[in-house]
Order: C-alpha cells, then structure tokens, then sequence
C-alpha cells in the first residue's frame, strides 16, 4: 500500500529543476499529465500536476493541486485514488496550507497542515485518526510547494555533482532532501527531441527504493523547467514516468 504513495511523493517532489522571480517559471493555467509504468512496459497509472491562482485569507496565492490513480491491469489489484493540495506565497513560494488525502485499497490518509508563521508553528489535523498535533519548523516546504520552489532557482551555473538542500515537512516531520546535477542529455520524446537537465535526488534506500541514488529526473532545459522524465529502481522492478500531455506553460516547450 505504501509503495505507491511513495513513488508518487518521489515523483511531485524529485520531479525538480531550480528565488522566485519576475520570470517565473510557472503560472496560472499550467496543467501537466504524466504515464506512469512499471518495468517499462506495464500501465500503472496516471499522474497530474495543475497551477491556479487563489485567494487565501485575502490574500493571493498559488494553489498547486497534484493527483495520481491506478488504472488498466493494475487498478483490478490494487486502486489507488491520491490527491495533494497546496497554498503557497506566490513571491517567496513558502506554504501556508497543505492537505493529503489518499486511497489505496484500504489504506487512507486524510490531513491538514495549517503553517503559522507567527509562532512558526505547523497545526496537523488527522481526520483519519481524529487527532491533531502542532509542531514546529522553521524554513520548510510542503510536499508540492517543494516542487515549485525548486523549479524556481536559478541552476544556469550549477555544476556537475552540486547539490541543493532544503527541509519538507509531511504529515508530522521535517525531512532533509538533497537534489544532485548530475548534467545534461538531449532526450527523445513523444515530443520530439527535448533538451534536459539530470537531477538525482538522495533517498533513503530499503523497503522501497533499491540504493540511495536510486532514482533518476530529466527537467527541460528550458524556462519552464518541467519533469519531462522520471526513472526509479525499486527493490522489485522499476517504474517509470513520462511527459504525456501538457498544456498553459509559461514559456515556450524547449525542444
């Protein structure tokens, strides 16, 4: 059960190129459909990652909604039916609202995290579990609005083996994740040929990944900076994510 909810959290966050500028790199509009296979030739579903703009509180924000589902053969074993929503600043892309609700056969997860940064102070409610909890951070990202940051840095100069660093908070823990270049590769696509950068995020290998440095993101070398590609080793086959469909980018697709 929690396989799957991994290797979709290791796709809406790994999934990353590279603070928030007056280029940005996402807008209003975006909406982005990924294939999802497993070992190369097997449908395991489908994800999709979409962009508004919101209000919250009065004030405007980015609201960021990822959501992901089993079908074909997979979904006769095991249905899957995830959602991840975010409400994050649209100028120092930090959250201030993120809600989880996932369905996998019968394991459920339904939270939300309220991020006050008066007392920097996160407010977790379980509606699964009917208990809430307040912990504290400092500097952290969501699941998604990580994704966003991330595509917002500048990476130009980065160099083959740097890495860049930030803290997530999920469900009730800060988590440390690192994102390596690793350089460049023209890829062939249903597209076409597109230019992209390589990434590898650190992952902690066991039940799930086969090594550390067991996944693999290819992100367009271009303004956009969109998850064109992603590879990950499990400790049991591989699964696989491509760039099905896409549509409202803010540049145009680098191909």
């Amino acid at each position: 059960m929690k396989k799957y909810t991994t290797i979709l959290i290791a796709f809406f966050i790994f999934s990353a190129s590279f603070s928030q500028t007056k280029n940005s790199p996402y807008k209003h509009g975006e909406w982005l459909k990924y294939k999802m296979s497993y070992s190369g030739f097997l449908r395991a579903g489908s994800a999709v990652l979409e962009v508004k703009e919101k209000e919250l509180n009065g004030k405007k924000v980015f609201y960021t909604k990822g959501t992901g589902w089993t079908t074909g053969m997979i979904k006769w074993f095991f249905a899957v039916e995830d959602k991840y929503e975010s409400y994050f600043d649209k100028e120092e892309v930090k959250p201030y609202l993120f809600k989880r609700n996932i369905k996998e056969g019968g394991y459920k997860r339904h939270r939300v995290t309220s991020f006050n940064y008066d007392t920097n102070k996160a407010y977790v409610q379980d509606f699964t579990s009917k208990k809430d909890s307040t912990i504290a951070f400092s500097n952290v990202q969501d699941m998604l609005s990580s994704f966003y940051y991330l595509r917002s840095k500048d990476v130009k100069n980065m160099q083959i083996g740097e890495e860049i660093a930030i803290d997530m908070f999920l469900d009730f823990k800060v988590y440390p994740f690192k994102l390596r270049f690793l350089g460049k590769e023209i890829l062939k696509t249903k597209f076409g040929k597109v230019k992209t950068l390589i990434f590898r995020p650190l992952v902690q290998s066991g039940r799930i990944f086969k090594a550390q440095e067991s996944v693999t993101i290819w992100i367009s070398d271009d303004d956009n900076k969109i998850p064109v590609k992603l590879q990950a080793d499990l400790a049991v086959g591989s699964l696989r994510a491509d760039l099905e469909k896409y549509k409202g980018l803010a540049h145009s697709f680098n191909k």
